[in-house]
Order: structure tokens, then C-alpha cells, then sequence
């Protein structure tokens, strides 16, 4: 098949310094497995229907589990962004990602945190939070349930927020406790006022013309199947797949 994804020796070069450790048995080709894995996600294929160019899809299935398991999408994601990153000027926004019926289905055990699902007007949703450079590559993602509030997503991301000069927001995240966070961490607010404020905000509105690149960050991360529409009951294993769209098309 002439469409195939294959990774190249610089991409795989970039990667495998985030690769666990092989114990006892030799892997089979790490780059035939994750270009196969990289293949399924972007297309939103069943693992069975993944082009046998890249070997038993059982062999891509157990990588794909054991590895996101690990953490090792999302730590691809964030070294390879702690490296190449612009974070002097910062970009906070929310999406909802279309939730199948196969990931909102049955009851969730006891005990669980839950599968972060909600039911909101467009229907069963996840809500993508994530936090941007100035080039808006993301730097880090946190999702919730669709009709949880902005606010809680990005009060979950101050935490990681790195130096930067300017944050850049929508007015949805128009708020004194969000100002006040940011200015103590020396992060510059350009975020406008909601239009009930009686007395307007002043904001850098030429800077605020640049929050559009979030916006095609979202779209590009949409261009995934498997992330437009979360197949994946588990938070984890659907964050893995978020971390891996991610690192294969801002950080490869």
C-alpha cells in the first residue's frame, strides 16, 4: 500500500531515547511496530484491520496497551517539547472530542475515577483542555468531561505552566482568580473581559490576534480519527493516544 505511514531514521532517532528498556526477549522492530501504531490511531481503524505490512496487529495491540500503560506516549510528548518549545508567549483553550457509543457504554466499576464522558447539548463528549506555545504546539493536555467547566482545566494546568511572558485566552477564561494565578507566576494576562463587566478590560489586541494558532492546533489534532472520535473507554489509553497525535505532528 502506497499510503502507509512509515517513520523515518531521524524521527526514530528523536524517539527512542523514550523507549522502556527491552527485558529478556528482543523487540520485534520498534519502527515497523509504532509507524503501524501511529497508522491505526490516525486512521481510527480496529487493531485487526491494520495493514499486515506492519505485522500481526496482536503485536501492535500489546505494544499499544503496554506502552501507554507506561506513560510512554505522553513522555514523548513532553521531552520532545521541553526541547524545541517557544514558551514566551503561552495559549489556554478547550474542545469537545465526540464520544463513540463503544467508549460511553456499560457501567463504570467501583471505585473508578470514571471514564471522564459527559452528556452535553451535541451529545456524549470529552472536553480537551490543553496549553500552548507561541507557535501553538502543545505542551500539555488535561481532559475532563464534556460539560465541565473551562475554569477546572485550566486550574488543573497552572501547575505546569513553564516561564513565559504572556498568556493568551478567550474570555471564557475571563476571570480574578485566573489573572491573579498568572500574575503571580510573572505571566502577563491578554485575555478580554466578558461583556457583563461594567468597566471594559484593556488587552493587547493585536498580541490577542495570534490566539487563532491554538484553534488550528485543535483542527489539526481533529484530522486524527481516533481522536475526533474517542473509540477508548479508558482515560489513559485515549490520553496516550492524544500525546502520540501530538508528538507525530508539532514535535516529529
Amino acid at each position: 500500500m502506497s499510503d502507509l505511514y512509515w517513520l523515518t531514521e531521524e524521527q526514530m532517532a528523536r524517539l527512542s531515547p523514550y523507549f522502556p528498556k527491552s527485558h529478556g526477549k528482543p523487540r520485534v522492530d520498534d519502527r515497523r511496530v509504532l509507524s503501524g501504531i501511529i497508522f491505526v490511531n490516525r486512521n481510527g481503524l480496529r487493531w485487526r484491520d491494520a495493514p499486515r505490512e506492519y505485522g500481526p496487529h496482536k503485536t501492535l495491540y500489546n505494544r499499544w496497551k503496554r506502552w501507554g500503560a507506561m506513560g510512554v506516549f505522553g513522555r514523548m510528548m513532553e521531552g520532545l517539547s521541553a526541547q524545541r518549545a517557544e514558551p514566551q508567549t503561552l495559549m489556554i483553550d478547550a474542545t469537545y472530542l465526540k464520544a463513540h457509543r463503544t467508549a460511553s457504554s456499560l457501567g463504570v466499576k467501583k471505585g473508578n475515577l470514571g471514564r471522564l464522558i459527559g452528556r452535553t447539548k451535541g451529545g456524549m463528549n470529552t472536553k480537551l483542555h490543553a496549553i500552548t506555545d507561541a507557535n501553538g504546539r502543545p505542551l500539555s493536555f488535561f481532559i475532563t468531561a464534556g460539560q465541565i467547566s473551562d475554569y477546572t482545566g485550566a486550574a488543573a494546568l497552572l501547575d505546569d505552566l513553564p516561564k513565559a511572558q504572556w498568556m493568551l485566552a478567550d474570555r471564557g477564561y475571563d476571570a480574578e482568580w485566573f489573572r491573579d494565578a498568572l500574575e503571580q507566576k510573572g505571566i502577563k494576562p491578554c485575555i478580554p473581559g466578558r461583556k457583563s463587566r461594567s468597566i471594559p478590560v484593556k488587552y493587547d489586541k493585536r498580541r490577542y490576534k495570534r490566539r487563532n494558532r491554538i484553534e488550528i492546533m485543535f483542527g489539526r489534532l481533529k484530522d486524527w480519527r481516533r481522536v475526533a472520535t474517542r473509540y477508548d473507554r479508558c482515560p489513559t489509553v485515549f490520553f496516550s493516544a492524544l500525546a502520540l497525535a501530538a508528538t507525530v505532528l508539532f514535535w516529529l
